[in-house]
């Protein structure tokens, strides 16, 4: 007989709910992405509603990843198509780093380089990108000292690789070209 999800460990709960949530975001409408927007921050968010970009700035997105990133709508387009592939984690890491580098407080400052590096860099990191090691070796050097440019050759090299991997396919991807339409 079947004891239904109250048998299930919450552990197991928990992570059905995450791939429900991943899958749902495939399932969207392009209208639906400008809701999507998650900011790397401590504080609360306001609402991220964002007007939908033209087409002329849809079609500007193609020049350069800086441009996609600069728009609100493209960069929760762009979010939402590297969660559709399961790489994510770099355009987070970026927006981390970008977060990062507003912060005025050396406490505040020390322990966000502290949690970035933690999640993004260490070995075996929950969102490990992929950096070179002495890319690592010279960002976890920065950390006995953070400021603003702790993070800046990591940050760097992992916006080369989404302009050159990620970025192509997703100016070829289906969220793209519905974008254009």
């Amino acid at each position: 007989m079947c004891k239904g999800l109250a048998a299930l460990p919450a552990t197991c709960l928990e992570r059905a709910k995450g791939i429900k949530t991943k899958l749902g975001i495939l399932l969207q409408k392009p209208e639906i992405i400008t809701d999507y927007i998650i900011p790397y921050s401590d504080k609360p968010e306001k609402s991220a509603k964002t007007q939908r970009a033209s087409q002329i700035e849809v079609l500007q997105w193609r020049e350069s990843l800086e441009k996609l990133l600069m728009n609100n709508y493209g960069l929760a387009a762009f979010k939402a198509f590297l969660q559709s592939e399961h790489s994510e984690e770099n355009i987070e890491f970026w927006l981390a780093c970008e977060d990062y580098k507003t912060t005025k407080s050396p406490v505040k400052l020390a322990s966000k380089a502290k949690k970035i590096y933690e999640d993004f860099m260490e070995k075996e990191a929950p969102k490990e990108i992929n950096v070179d090691y002495y890319t690592k070796e010279v960002t976890m050097k920065s950390l006995v000292d953070p400021s603003a440019s702790t993070f800046e050759l990591a940050q760097k090299r992992v916006l080369s690789l989404m302009e050159k991997d990620s970025f192509s396919r997703f100016l070829r991807s289906e969220i793209y070209l519905e974008l254009i339409k």
